[in-house]
């Protein structure tokens, strides 16, 4: 039915859509925070790593129980399941920058922030959209799983429901659109990506 199966999908893509660009937004500052000094790395690397052991089925009904079944809980969600690789991919391009490429900056009078602007981040970049390719592969399916955990919309509970009925059709369909907005998210890091990083001949 495809009156009840669009404002279930349309809740679910706003989740993961939105929970993948704060996710992002929340990466990147942490993976700039993590690489800005050896100290600081040295006290939120290892909380990085510790935050990817917790299991996060776990997490998801006691986001429920103490959030309620609303939108909160479910963005909660998708930014942990999401952010970790977007953060390492910002960690890993910014260490990674050649060090003869930082000290030739400096000696022609280049401030932390040039620095920062002109060769670190742009070395990056690779790096964050391959942690971004793997986040969008996500959070689709990151929202759906926060919705069976308790949830009033979504494609969480649709699927639930339709399986409970036996409607195979509808499940199958449900999983589908899963599959192209997962798709459709993944193509738009590709084109951003291709906007962005310089192509080689």
């Amino acid at each position: 039915n495809k009156k009840v199966l669009i404002p279930h999908s349309n809740r679910t893509i706003f989740e993961a859509a939105l929970g993948l660009l704060l996710a992002t937004l929340f990466g990147i500052i942490v993976g700039i925070t993590t690489a800005s000094s050896k100290l600081v790395r040295r006290v939120i690397y290892p909380l990085l790593v510790i935050s990817q052991t917790i299991p996060l089925l776990v997490l998801a009904p006691l986001l429920s129980v103490w959030l309620g079944f609303g939108l909160t809980p479910k963005l909660i969600f998708v930014i942990l399941s999401c952010f970790f690789p977007i953060a390492l991919g910002t960690v890993v391009g910014l260490e990674g920058t050649d060090p003869e490429m930082i000290k030739l900056v400096k000696s022609m009078g280049a401030n932390k922030g040039q620095v920062f602007r002109l060769v670190k981040m742009p070395h990056a970049l690779p790096s964050l959209f391959g942690g971004l390719r793997v986040a969008a592969s996500y959070s689709v399916t990151a929202a759906v799983v926060a919705e069976w955990m308790g949830s009033e919309m979504g494609l969480g509970i649709y699927l639930l429901s339709s399986a409970h009925a036996f409607r195979t059709a509808s499940v199958f369909a449900g999983i589908v659109i899963i599959i192209l907005t997962s798709l459709f998210f993944f193509a738009l890091v590709e084109m951003a990506a291709k906007f962005m990083l310089p192509q080689e001949d």
